[in-house]
């Protein structure tokens, strides 16, 4: 089972949102300034939660391994992932692991950062392509969902593997080696919702995405 989703939250409203979140939720919100923060990890949290109740699991748990992951303590087998942008969230989830970025296209970029935190044939590739811009976001989204996947996150430095796309579609070549064994197994969907980019890490090809609405969040 895989399902992922995502949702503009531009006009989510959080007085009608907020008595919906639980207690850990709230508390998060509280440490934000600015609503539209507020909305991104509000619209994150609600759209897992009608994701997961299309699927008939209800009243998740969420919780936090020690590297800093969640997950859903009383529901064995279900695996999630979220990630947020500007005015998008988007969520995955699956009985296996998965990992999954959204990113808004900046058409003002600094390339340069490519060459910082890129394999240097992945530079290559954004430098050569016709639209480069493009180029990179496709791959910066593919490089994050794959971090997410393996539960490392950020620990997971970005030189420190490489994204191939190649006839076959993507793959992943580790010079880790406590990651190599497993390089096979994932299989990498990409999404383009112009202007956002959407990479989803698995051991399932994704086909199929599905577009919600925010008043379907409440």
């Amino acid at each position: 089972m895989i399902k992922v989703a995502y949702c503009n939250i531009k006009d989510l409203d959080l007085e009608k949102a907020y008595p919906l979140l639980p207690d850990s939720r709230k508390d998060k919100l509280e440490g934000f300034i600015f609503d539209s923060e507020k909305r991104l990890s509000c619209g994150s949290y609600l759209l897992l939660r009608k994701m997961l109740d299309d699927e008939d699991i209800d009243d998740p748990i969420i919780k936090i391994e020690d590297n800093g992951k969640p997950y859903i303590s009383n529901h064995e087998g279900i695996c999630f992932n979220m990630s947020q942008s500007n005015r998008m969230v988007a969520c995955a989830i699956s009985d296996r692991e998965i990992g999954i970025d959204i990113e808004k296209k900046d058409p003002l970029i600094d390339l340069k950062i490519a060459d910082t935190f890129f394999i240097n044939s992945e530079y290559q590739t954004v430098k050569k392509s016709e639209n480069s811009i493009d180029e990179f976001f496709k791959y910066w989204v593919l490089k994050e969902s794959y971090m997410k996947y393996t539960g490392l996150g950020s620990l997971l430095e970005t030189a420190t593997f490489e994204i191939i796309d190649d006839e076959d579609g993507f793959k992943v070549r580790n010079q880790n080696p406590d990651l190599k064994e497993e390089e096979d197994k994932i299989k990498f969907s990409f999404f383009d919702l112009n202007p956002y980019k959407l990479a989803i890490s698995s051991e399932d090809e994704v086909d199929e995405i599905f577009e919600y609405n925010v008043e379907d969040l409440y």
